[in-house]
């Protein structure tokens, strides 16, 4: 055992140090982020880019908050419905293909999976004309259906894989106890889903939030996310660069958040289920 151990003691230092060289370099657009959002405007140059700024300007980011407040409704309205909506459906989804066996069961997976790798910008014109042909166009309810459907492609995988590990025989109980198709999801699989969920609502939450395209395609200057707004705020001619880069950190803090407060259970959450016995 000694011997195994002495080439690792031997080199792990060098791990170390090619780990602290990657980190350096995967924080270094964060740093330029926020030394830049803390700047006035007037200072902004190539030549201090990499300089912090002699004066702390807080006014970037109530600047930014003053721009972004219409929209951060709309952003937490859209990723909240479009989040639940979808890890409940895709729930159910894998639910059924899991634990129900029905003719064709085979082919209505793959199809539902093929989802997954249409690209967005191959559907924009039809999505375009059915969501102002419905009425939808236009409005957080719209762009909420557009996430949902996009969505249930993975929920619905995650799900299945998920309740694919649950034994039979504790259906099978529920079943002899007279619990019937909604009993036996709403008594004995939907209490085991935490972990499911909660890898299901990270996902779900960060893709939503931070989708752009159909954000800025399927709706109106009153309906637009996060996302649409801090792409304003960098346009023009003449650009602040402060506002971008303070609109960019208050933009990504929900879902810095909630990989702070959910990131353990994440990794759980990929990894439960995955060893069997």
């Amino acid at each position: 055992m000694t011997a195994t151990r002495r080439p690792y003691k031997r080199w792990h230092w060098l791990v170390y140090l090619l780990l602290v060289i990657a980190s350096v370099f995967f924080l270094i657009p964060a740093y330029l982020v926020i030394i830049t959002s803390l700047k006035e405007p007037a200072s902004i140059n190539l030549s201090t880019t990499w300089q912090l700024p002699e004066r702390w300007y807080w006014q970037s980011f109530a600047e930014a908050w003053t721009a972004f407040a219409p929209k951060l409704r709309n952003s937490f309205t859209l990723t909240f419905f479009a989040t639940i909506i979808s890890a409940l459906m895709g729930s159910m989804n894998g639910y059924v293909l899991s634990k129900w066996r029905f003719r064709g069961a085979n082919i209505v997976f793959p199809i539902m999976l093929f989802g997954m790798f249409i690209p967005y910008q191959s559907i924009l014109i039809p999505l375009f004309q059915f969501m102002r042909s419905i009425g939808l166009y236009g409005s957080i309810a719209g762009l909420i259906l557009t996430h949902v459907v996009y969505g249930l492609p993975i929920t619905t995988l995650i799900f299945r894989n998920y309740y694919a590990e649950i034994p039979d025989e504790m259906l099978d109980a529920g079943k002899i106890d007279g619990a019937g198709f909604f009993g036996l999801y709403s008594r004995v699989l939907f209490p085991l889903s935490l972990p499911g969920f909660v890898v299901v609502i990270i996902w779900q939450f960060t893709q939503i939030w931070n989708e752009f395209l159909f954000a800025v395609t399927l709706t109106r200057t009153d309906s637009q996310p996060i996302t649409v707004a801090l792409a304003q705020l960098a346009g023009g001619e003449a650009v602040k660069w402060n506002l971008p880069m303070a609109g960019a950190i208050l933009a990504a803090l929900p879902t810095l958040l909630v990989y702070i407060l959910l990131g353990r259970f994440f990794i759980r959450g990929l990894l439960a289920g995955s060893v069997k016995g």
